[in-house]
């Protein structure tokens, strides 16, 4: 059975982030001797769509890792309003696939104005965004012809991880970032844990995450309203819980994210009280025990992306071009 182009791009990660790792060890050594210098106050994400949510695991990430603030910019403060913000001590991380989304780039120039040294995650290389940024991690994910993005965001929370574990010294977040691809190749090879009987019929649904698990339960929601054409809306576990939890009375379908890190037995509670009021909870993980817990959301995140891929087809949907989408999104 040949494969759709978002299956072959989802498989390509465990590659990705080998060479990801080994291409861009020297560019970010030397980045975090400038950060180290700089001693940022501030981490200031810019980013849409998939991009941002990669931003919400990058404040999970440098605050708890490194206790420095993380915070997402608002595009239309310089788009639309043209105001300009002072951030001043601020480092900003500007993260997109292809670097040319016209939003994206006036907000890194107005960062930079306002003070702000700019890191650009990007994909490609040859970009304006690339060209724009005072520094270059690149995602070397490769082409990415799907419209939804997978390997390319899997990517960008490599990279992230990357530069936390290099920038805190912390080895073992490292040396469990090398061993990755071996444990990203073992949950490729596990069994579907989403099937087309958990949500056929589904025209809405709930994503519980907490954490790390909030984090990439965003890029969850978004993933099936684009390749599935079903509602989703992600929650932290513990803000559904306070107003939210009454639409389990509505016997909606909700999606658990089950992180094994300190988040763990909050989020079990939360998710009992909803099963206690007789809400139905399917529940996801990555299937294999990593090295470290912040990984254990990519891992979550790579057996996902195929489970959706499976159910679109069996579905009859196209997963590559889901309708109404491009690549590059142009909004101002």
């Amino acid at each position: 059975m040949s494969l759709s182009i978002m299956a072959k791009e989802a498989r390509e990660f465990p590659s990705v982030i080998t060479e990801q790792l080994e291409k861009n060890d020297e560019a970010v050594n030397q980045l975090v001797g400038t950060l180290q210098q700089l001693n940022p106050q501030l981490i200031y994400i810019i980013g849409r769509g998939s991009s941002d949510h990669a931003g919400v695991f990058g404040k999970y990430l440098f605050e708890t890792e490194m206790g420095i603030p993380v915070c997402s910019a608002a595009l239309s403060i310089a788009g639309i309003f043209k105001r300009q913000l002072n951030l001043t001590g601020a480092v900003a991380f500007i993260i997109s696939q292809s670097g040319r989304s016209p939003d994206i780039l006036k907000q890194t120039e107005s960062a930079k104005k306002g003070g702000a040294f700019t890191v650009a995650f990007v994909n490609d290389e040859l970009s304006p965004l690339a060209e724009l940024a005072d520094a270059v991690i690149p995602l070397s994910a490769g082409e990415e012809k799907a419209v939804a993005a997978t390997k390319s965001f899997l990517a960008t929370l490599s990279a992230l991880l990357h530069l936390c574990a290099r920038w805190s010294e912390n080895t073992a977040l490292f040396n469990a970032l090398k061993a990755l691809p071996s444990k990203l190749e073992a949950v490729i090879d596990s069994p579907s844990q989403l099937t087309k009987a958990h949500l056929e019929n589904t025209r809405n649904t709930i994503v519980l995450g907490r954490g790390f698990g909030y984090a990439v339960g965003r890029e969850v929601a978004l993933k099936l309203k684009e390749v599935l054409g079903i509602h989703a809306e992600a929650f932290s576990s513990a803000e559904f819980i306070h107003g939210p939890v009454t639409l389990v009375e509505k016997k909606l379908k909700l999606i658990s994210l089950n992180i094994e890190d300190e988040s763990a037995p909050f989020h079990q509670n939360m998710v009992e009280d909803v099963r206690s009021r007789g809400g139905e909870c399917i529940d996801l993980q990555g299937g294999v025990t990593s090295q470290h817990p912040r990984l254990d959301a990519l891992l979550l995140m790579q057996r996902f992306y195929l489970d959706i891929e499976k159910i679109a087809i069996e579905l009859g949907l196209n997963p590559d071009t889901p309708p109404g989408l491009n690549k590059v999104t142009k909004t101002q």
